[in-house]
């Protein structure tokens, strides 16, 4: 029985070492290296072949791109509306300047390039006609100043209005290449309760000039800066410690405003409340 054990145990191992490497005929795992070369050259050949078709249609859709404007467009038609600070909702104690420190550094922040220093290197553009520029190469940009935006251009006030309870909103556009929207677009904005709530909006009656349409894109018009549109929520004291909902929309203009599959389109929605 041992030696039966033994022979199988022998042929086993034999076995094994015939299949990595056979020396009667030459072969390796099952082939010999004429089979084996066969192989390889088959999947070179069509990995091969199909790395060159990938490569050939990426080259011909690359060849349909333009680098300064997308190609399909159809489902951004239509700007959504941001506003400044970068909140939804706005909370904070008129007498405690940290709790609105926050917001006063965001809008800070956001308004530098819209300094003088800045805006001097662009140009004066005539107001109430669109800015085209199809034939130039290198596209200019319209001027804005952040003095436009007066008591909340953080020049005359610090605070935007923040620590008197009467907070300034930045209220812009997103950026759509070749928008020129019709008529006279301006800022509406509304408190959704009972009793108005008194708003001032600069510059004055929330308008979006059309000198600042259109837009080139990123690469064509790299310093291009949006238009603003302060509004400074005139709270009183009957108003603070009350969360209040406010509604601006885009209007006097064809864009879209009330699309209910999208409340940012043409539109937008947040809340403030001011504590003291």
């Amino acid at each position: 029985m041992s030696n039966k054990e033994e022979k199988t145990e022998e042929q086993n191992q034999s076995s094994w070492k015939d299949f990595f490497y056979n020396p009667r005929n030459g072969e390796f795992m099952g082939r010999t290296a004429s089979s084996w070369a066969l192989i390889l050259l088959f999947y070179l050949v069509f990995y091969g072949f199909l790395a060159g078709m990938f490569s050939l249609t990426m080259w011909i859709m690359l060849q349909t791109l333009d680098d300064y404007t997308p190609r399909y467009r159809d489902r951004v038609a239509n700007p959504g509306l941001v506003i400044r600070p970068k909140s939804m909702e706005i909370v904070f104690n008129r007498t405690v300047q940290s709790s609105y420190n926050q917001y006063v550094n965001n809008l800070e922040s956001f308004l530098q390039q819209y300094n003088d220093t800045e805006q001097e290197k662009n140009v004066a553009c005539p107001s109430g006609t669109y800015f085209e520029q199809d034939a130039e190469e290198e596209k200019k940009v319209c001027l804005f100043r952040r003095s436009t935006l007066r008591q909340c251009s953080g020049l005359s006030d610090p605070s935007f209005g923040y620590a008197e309870g009467k907070p300034c909103i930045l209220v812009k556009m997103n950026r759509i290449i070749g928008l020129k929207p019709r008529g006279d677009p301006y800022i509406n904005c509304t408190a959704k309760r009972d009793s108005e709530v008194q708003m001032q909006y600069f510059p004055g009656e929330g308008r979006f000039d059309k000198m600042y349409f259109p837009y080139y894109g990123k690469k064509a018009h790299p310093k291009y800066v949006q238009p603003l549109v302060a509004v400074k929520l005139l709270l009183t004291k009957q108003e603070f410690n009350t969360e209040l909902v406010v509604e601006c929309k885009v209007e006097g203009s064809d864009l879209r405003n009330n699309d209910d599959r999208d409340k940012f389109l043409g539109r937008v929605t947040f809340r403030v409340k001011v504590l003291e």
